[in-house]
C-alpha cells in the first residue's frame, strides 16, 4: 500500500492517492483512473510522452524496481538517466530519478510524482484556500529585507511547533512521528538560516499578521492536549501541523499577490516552494493514516 502524490504546475493543487502495491498498476494507470492529467501517447514506453520525476520518500527503500531494457534505452535517449543510476538500478536495486509513467509500477512506498503537463494548458496558480484568495487587502512588503524579517519569524514559529509536536509524539511514545516532526522542525531552521543569511539586516519589531500564525489551540505556549495522551489518533497530530504549515504557505502566497517589488516576490516565490513541499508530505502522512483508520473499523474476511 502506498501514497502517491501528484505534482505539477498545471494543477492548482497536488493530488495525493492511496495505491494498493502488488496489483501490477502503473503510475500512468493510477493517473488515470484518478483524472490526474500526466501526458501519454504510446504507453508502451516508446514514446517518452509520460516522463515523469519520482521522489521516494524513503531514498533508502529498496523494491525490486523492474526497470525494463525499453524504459532504459528510452531514457537515455532523453538524457534523463545517468550511468551511475542505471548501476544503481541493475545492482542496488535502486530507482532513477526520471521514469516512464506507462512502464514505472507503484510499489509499497511513498512517493511523489512530478510532471510538467501539457504544454497548451496553462499553468495554475498556487492553490489557496477561498478566504484568502478573495483578500484584497493586507501587508504590503517593500524591500527584501522586511520580507526577510518576515519570514525569520514564520520559520521560527514553525521550528517551535513542529518541535512541540514531535515532544509531544516522543511522549505518546510515537517514535515515528515524532521524527517526522523533528525532520520538518529541521528543515523551517535550515530555512531560517537561509533568511537571516540572506537579509543586510533583520528587523525584530515585525510580526505576522494573526491570520498567518499558527493557530492557538496548537500553540506551544499552553499545555498540549497531545502530551502523555496514549489514545492520541496520530492524523489529529498531522492535520494540526498540516494547519499550521497552511497558514505560512498562505502568508508567503499572500505576499508575492500584494508585493510591488519584483525581488520581493521573487524572494517570497522560494519561500512558497519550500512550504509547498512541506505540506506535501504532511498530507501524504496523513492520506496514509486515514486509510489506516478506515481499514482498521472493516469487518474481516471471512
Amino acid at each position: 500500500m502506498a501514497n502517491v502524490t501528484f505534482s505539477s504546475p498545471k494543477l492548482a493543487k497536488d493530488i495525493t492517492v492511496y495505491a494498493i502495491a502488488g496489483d501490477r498498476g502503473t503510475i500512468l494507470n493510477l493517473a488515470k483512473a484518478n483524472k490526474v492529467p500526466i501526458p501519454f501517447d504510446c504507453q508502451d514506453g516508446e514514446c517518452g510522452s509520460c516522463l515523469v520525476e519520482v521522489t521516494h520518500l524513503s531514498p533508502t527503500t529498496k523494491n525490486a524496481i523492474a526497470l525494463t531494457e525499453k524504459e532504459k534505452e528510452l531514457l537515455k535517449q532523453l538524457g534523463k538517466i545517468t550511468k551511475e543510476e542505471i548501476y544503481d538500478a541493475e545492482v542496488n536495486d535502486m530507482p532513477p530519478r526520471y521514469r516512464l509513467a506507462c512502464q514505472c509500477f507503484v510499489r509499497h512506498e511513498d512517493i511523489i510524482v512530478s510532471f510538467e503537463g501539457d504544454d497548451t494548458v496553462p499553468d495554475q496558480g498556487p492553490y489557496i484556500t477561498p478566504a484568502a484568495r478573495v483578500f484584497a487587502g493586507g501587508l504590503k512588503i517593500a524591500t527584501v529585507d522586511e520580507f526577510l524579517s518576515y519570514a525569520v519569524k514564520v520559520e521560527e514559529d514553525a521550528a517551535v511547533h513542529y518541535d512541540q509536536l514531535a515532544k509531544d509524539m516522543s511522549a505518546c511514545g510515537d517514535d515515528e512521528l515524532a521524527n517526522l516532526f523533528g525532520q520538518l522542525a529541521e528543515s523551517a531552521r535550515l530555512h531560517l538560516g537561509e533568511a537571516k543569511a540572506r537579509a543586510g539586516s533583520i528587523d525584530d519589531s515585525k510580526s505576522v499578521p494573526p491570520d498567518y500564525v499558527w493557530p492557538e489551540q496548537i500553540g506551544s505556549e499552553r499545555n498540549s492536549s497531545f502530551a502523555g495522551d496514549a489514545t492520541l489518533r496520530r492524523s489529529d497530530a498531522l492535520r494540526a501541523a498540516l494547519q499550521g504549515a497552511t497558514r505560512a504557505y498562505e502568508f508567503y502566497v499572500s505576499v508575492t499577490a500584494t508585493t510591488e517589488n519584483p525581488e520581493v516576490e521573487s524572494a517570497a516565490r522560494d519561500f512558497v516552494a519550500h512550504k509547498a513541499e512541506r505540506i506535501k508530505v504532511i498530507e501524504a502522512w496523513i492520506t496514509r493514516e486515514e486509510w489506516a483508520e478506515k481499514s482498521a473499523k472493516l469487518p474481516a474476511s471471512a
